[in-house]
């Protein structure tokens, strides 16, 4: 069995009899050797005392009080999101419910962007884990890391936007590269390798890279992979059994319900539904349309049993595309349970 994504903090969780994963001492730890937290060498003695304290004891309560004799007003702020972050955890049952009280709140997301990408890059990991398909693992990225798209001869490419900027600065040479690409002296051009059938091995000793190119084609094996682990995502949160196809267009009557997969495509989605009409370099951005059907009908609300759910995939303007998995979660029409 492959390891993949060491750096998700996976390892230092516990998977309950239930599958859902318990948080632990180690896994709030971390939070605290993050570097936006960690002592500098300006850092006043109360800022040390705090910081090896909870080394010692994550868990320990820290009082507004003592924040404020931490001489650094950033440090404060800094301290304080990720105290206000580590309670969350800790008052969760299991992080999975960490992860959707997130999105359950009136108005926005109570933490930053980045530790709600790291949550879905633990837990997607955690529902791949013993997947032995490459493809699979990579569609996974698309749930904690923005991909750059490019459309070009009918392929839709997927590439890592950091590992692109990263390559488009320094052509993958680093702070070397960057000198040299000030000198405008010529680099080596970005060369990713699409994953396909035939070569998706490569995956397991690249994992940690984020380097390879999924194809979002149409009927293609990378589309379909996506459409698997959107599928595994929500019977692992919801225990609901869905069937995820790709289609071309919605041609459907009786349209009762769709899900943006992210900002764009929600937008969109919600437009067609009213009967405005986008233009064409708007539509030009739509990646897939998906039909999403419940295994079991009666999981849904009576009034739309059985009925299909549309779901869309979009670029921004940009090219860029920003996966909102808790979409899923949160907006599925589902009965309610006794």
């Amino acid at each position: 069995m492959h390891d993949f994504w060491r750096d998700s903090g996976y390892l230092l969780l516990t998977a309950c009899p239930d599958g859902r994963l318990q948080v632990t001492d180690d896994f709030l730890r971390a939070y605290f050797l993050r570097p936006e937290v960690q002592p500098v060498e300006e850092s006043c003695d109360a800022e040390r005392r705090l910081h090896r304290a909870l080394l010692d004891n994550p868990r320990e309560a820290v009082s507004a009080a003592r924040l404020e004799e931490l001489a650094d007003p950033d440090a404060q702020e800094n301290y304080r999101i990720v105290l206000s972050f580590r309670d969350r955890l800790v008052r969760a049952a299991c992080l999975e419910d960490a992860y959707l009280g997130l999105f359950l709140e009136n108005g926005r997301v109570p933490v930053p962007p980045l530790f709600v990408d790291q949550l879905a890059h633990v837990l997607i990991r955690h529902v791949l884990d013993g997947c032995t398909d490459p493809l699979r693992i990579r569609a996974g990225e698309l749930f904690f890391r923005e991909q750059a798209v490019t459309i070009n001869d009918g392929f839709i490419m997927a590439a890592d936007a950091e590992t692109v900027e990263t390559h488009a600065s320094s052509g993958g040479f680093g702070d070397l590269g960057r000198l040299v690409s000030q000198a405008q002296t010529p680099l080596r051009t970005l060369d990713l390798d699409v994953l396909n059938e035939d070569n998706a091995a490569i995956y397991w000793e690249r994992a940690e890279r984020f380097d390879t190119v999924l194809n979002l084609n149409f009927a293609g094996a990378g589309l379909d992979a996506l459409c698997r682990v959107l599928e595994a995502w929500i019977r692992h949160f919801l225990d609901v059994d869905v069937s995820i196809q790709p289609v071309q267009q919605i041609s459907d009557e009786r349209w009762v319900w769709h899900i943006g997969l992210d900002r764009e495509a929600s937008r969109l989605l919600d437009d067609l539904w009213n009967g405005v009409e986008p233009d064409e370099a708007r539509l030009a951005r739509l990646l897939s349309l998906f039909r999403m059907e419940f295994k079991d009908p009666g999981m849904m609300p009576q009034a739309i049993a059985g009925r299909p759910v549309y779901l869309g995939l979009m670029t921004d303007e940009g090219g860029r595309l920003k996966l909102k998995p808790q979409n899923l979660l949160v907006n599925l029409p589902l009965a309610e349970r006794g």
